[in-house]
């Protein structure tokens, strides 16, 4: 891999740049005209503006993005999270151009594109999956007669996409009807595909989530479990590692079925398999799986001393990791704040110019950031600003370190969520470990 286009922008893109630098591979940034100033565009060696601000004229316009990749003789692609992390064609056209794409396979992409054949993949391989329609939903009498068969409540949500957008929860026919319209709605809107899943809900659930590598030689190992069950409507906002709410032969569990759902799709490359699981019966459910790096693979990083940037450069030249065959058994626990430029309370955006711009640095404390003072965040992308991350050896010492590191952050200009997280890291339900994924509903009750 002699030089690589980053498409992607903000945080990620700065930080995959990192590790490109660090590896001696020369790095192309592509940008849109609003983010011309953020960081990750002078980080990169090489950055080439690719159209407006509005992503369907930039970070999703796929012939822009080849084009600045033929411009610059890129020799790979790495397309980070959201935008076009996902999109078997763009991947498969980057095959075609004779560039390496730092992802998993076009096939494997299409296999869990979409939530109903991913979870008939999965059901086909012995994944515990939960119960709903087989079939994608595209009425709302179906949607109401598939909950009566399913059982109240039920998830209703896009077949297609991730995020939790077009996700809803429904306690009767008439909700259904109503989650049917919005979630086809948003699911047209942002994934061009109409059809609907209808899912049981769990009440009381932790959303946990395995982090997956799928290696040269056709093997999947599990890097260990994500707690990401803090959320604000059906969006992660917090996450950490290990989940103070598995037992060790729950963990285990949880990551043979990662393996098995890896094995299925013969996966390459760094995935996530996401789960549901119910506090009162310990039952697991495949929800999802997750075909690019993650948001929150830092905490996985800190507790395994990994960089899965790197491993995905590794398997994508067709390398075994650097730990060969056998995963690192991960050490002490860790946490990632998402700070978002977003009102505290209701969490709805809030964009401006930064004009105080102080993060924390230290022993076990990491800072991806996308942004830095006197550059603006813009309402065109989603308002994560940076990702604060913590290490310690234990859960207390963890959290302790945590509060201090919130504590010295100052952020102004934009509205900005620190406040909450001072909130829960001091909640006695987090703090206990015993949170599901109705914790902020709680917190604002």
């Amino acid at each position: 891999m002699r030089t690589l286009l980053v498409a992607n922008r903000g945080e990620i893109a700065a930080r995959i740049i990192a590790t490109a630098r660090r590896l001696g591979i020369e790095t192309v940034a592509v940008y849109s005209e609003a983010d011309a100033d953020l960081p990750f565009v002078h980080d990169a060696d090489i950055a080439v503006p690719i159209g407006a601000a509005a992503p369907a004229a930039s970070y999703l316009n796929v012939e822009a993005v080849l084009a600045a990749a033929r411009d610059t003789g890129a020799t790979a692609i790495h397309p980070g999270y959201g935008f076009l992390s996902e999109n078997a064609d763009f991947a498969e056209t980057v095959a075609a151009e004779g560039m390496v794409w730092v992802g998993p396979s076009p096939a494997a992409m299409r296999a869990m594109s979409d939530k109903v054949d991913a979870r008939n993949t999965m059901a086909a391989a012995g994944v515990p999956v939960a119960p709903g329609s087989p079939d994608p939903v595209h009425s709302a009498e179906v949607a109401m007669a598939e909950a009566d068969r399913i059982g109240y409540p039920v998830m209703v949500k896009a077949s297609a996409g991730g995020g939790g957008i077009g996700m809803a929860v429904a306690h009767d026919r008439a909700e259904v009807a109503d989650a049917f319209a919005t979630a086809r709605s948003r699911a047209e809107r942002f994934f061009a595909s109409p059809a609907v899943l209808i899912e049981k809900f769990l009440p009381r659930a932790r959303h946990v989530e395995v982090q997956i590598l799928g290696l040269p030689d056709g093997s999947v190992v599990a890097l260990g479990e994500r707690d990401c069950s803090v959320q604000r409507r059906h969006q992660k906002v917090l996450e950490e590692t290990p989940s103070p709410g598995v037992s060790p032969a729950l963990r285990q569990r949880l990551l043979e079925i990662a393996v098995a759902a890896g094995e299925s799709v013969g996966y390459r490359n760094a995935g996530t398999v996401e789960m549901l699981l119910d506090v009162d019966t310990s039952e697991v459910w495949f929800l999802e799986m997750n075909t690019r790096l993650q948001v929150e693979h830092p905490i996985t990083e800190m507790v395994t001393g990994l960089d899965l940037v790197e491993e995905q450069f590794r398997i994508a030249d067709g390398q075994m990791p650097t730990f060969g065959a056998v995963a690192p058994t991960p050490r002490g626990h860790a946490i990632e704040l998402r700070i978002y430029a977003e009102d505290p309370v209701r969490f709805l955006p809030g964009p401006g110019l930064i004009s105080q711009w102080q993060l924390p640095n230290g022993e076990h404390i990491r800072v991806d950031a996308g942004y830095r003072n006197g550059v603006k965040v813009t309402p065109f992308y989603d308002p994560l600003m940076a990702k604060l991350v913590v290490w310690g050896e234990t859960r207390e010492e963890m959290l302790q370190r945590a509060r201090t590191a919130v504590e010295s952050c100052h952020i102004t200009g934009p509205k900005c969520n620190l406040p909450f997280f001072a909130e829960v890291l001091n909640d006695p339900t987090f703090i206990g470990g015993q949170y599901t994924t109705n914790l902020i509903a709680q917190m604002r009750a």
